[in-house]
């Protein structure tokens, strides 16, 4: 049916709309940072104060 085909083909965009979406945000969440380690060296300056 002629008539049923512009419906058919917002249900195409709508479907592929939400692909599209579904796909940008498991790519955002799913993505992982890699946690850098910082090694931080504290100066222990010690200092003993005898008055």
């Amino acid at each position: 049916m002629p008539q049923m085909a512009p419906m058919s083909w917002l249900i195409l965009y709508f479907f592929f709309s939400m692909i599209f979406l579904l796909m940008i945000i498991l790519n955002y969440y799913m993505f992982l940072y890699t946690p850098k380690i910082f090694n931080k060296k504290t100066n222990k300056n010690c200092i003993n104060w005898k008055w």
